[in-house]
């Protein structure tokens, strides 16, 4: 089926559309676009050279897709926000695309970023992730699939947040949220394990308990986190989940909360 395009929005000719869309006025699409089947875009949304977009998103009013990077290391370079498939994009959204030549600002599949929210240059979102109002999340990060930042939560450049974490409302943080967790506070702690998370997933009581152990470990310990991951490996039954958990600190560049 065709898409629905208003002729009061503006969009390029270069601009690829696909079928069964419904583009409302006003909205603004430049040269190097590509977007997907069956996406909504409500008025007054921008989007910008470098945007690819999968197919049924909807973007609400106000949003920007592929804005410039706000990093004084962009040159005007030519990058990338890649979006994929169901994702909700509501009010006032910013995305900023790479800073530099073939740099990408990724977000996933079925995504849901409320009204404020803005996800800086080259980071990568994964997929059923929740970003509540005005959360702000800084260049070159990541966030894993089935992550919630609730409202107001500021992440700072170049830290991770794992898996199925939660870190609630008004936190701030410059390290790195491991999976399965819930974080919050100023200055932010480890909460305890997301339970409610875990099991909607279908993660076992038991392996529960062994992640709650892990964690134990890291945050109740009086030792390095190198030596956590040992104590991990040596006294936490291993399962898919202990192995995340591990690979995650071993991998973690800034530390953790």
């Amino acid at each position: 089926m065709a898409s629905d395009i208003s002729p009061r929005a503006e969009i390029s000719p270069k601009a690829k559309i696909g079928n069964n869309c419904k583009i409302y006025p006003f909205v603004y699409i430049e040269d190097d676009v590509e977007i997907g089947d069956g996406c909504i875009i409500f008025p007054f949304v921008s989007i910008l050279n470098g945007t690819r977009m999968g197919n049924r998103n909807k973007v609400h009013q106000g949003a920007v897709i592929a804005a410039l990077p706000q990093d004084f290391e962009f040159k005007g370079e030519k990058s990338e926000v890649v979006i994929g498939d169901c994702n909700v994009i509501r009010e006032n959204v910013v995305i900023n695309r790479g800073t530099h030549a073939g740099g990408q600002t990724v977000v996933g599949d079925h995504n849901f970023l409320m009204e404020g929210v803005h996800i800086l240059h080259d980071t990568k979102v994964g997929s059923h992730c929740v970003f509540g109002y005005g959360t702000k999340i800084a260049g070159n990060c990541e966030i894993g699939n089935g992550a919630i930042l609730t409202s107001a939560v500021l992440q700072l450049p170049e830290t991770r947040v794992g898996d199925y974490a939660m870190v609630t409302s008004g936190s701030i943080f410059n390290k790195d949220v491991p999976p399965y967790v819930m974080a919050g506070g100023n200055p932010i702690v480890f909460n305890g394990i997301n339970t409610p998370m875990c099991k909607t997933i279908g993660i076992d009581d038991k392996v529960i308990k062994h992640i709650a152990n892990a964690y134990r470990l890291v945050f109740r310990g009086k030792v390095s986190l190198f030596d956590a991951v040992l104590q991990i490996k040596e006294q936490v039954p291993d399962s898919p989940e202990i192995q995340k958990i591990i690979q995650f600190l071993e991998n973690s560049e800034k530390g953790v909360i």
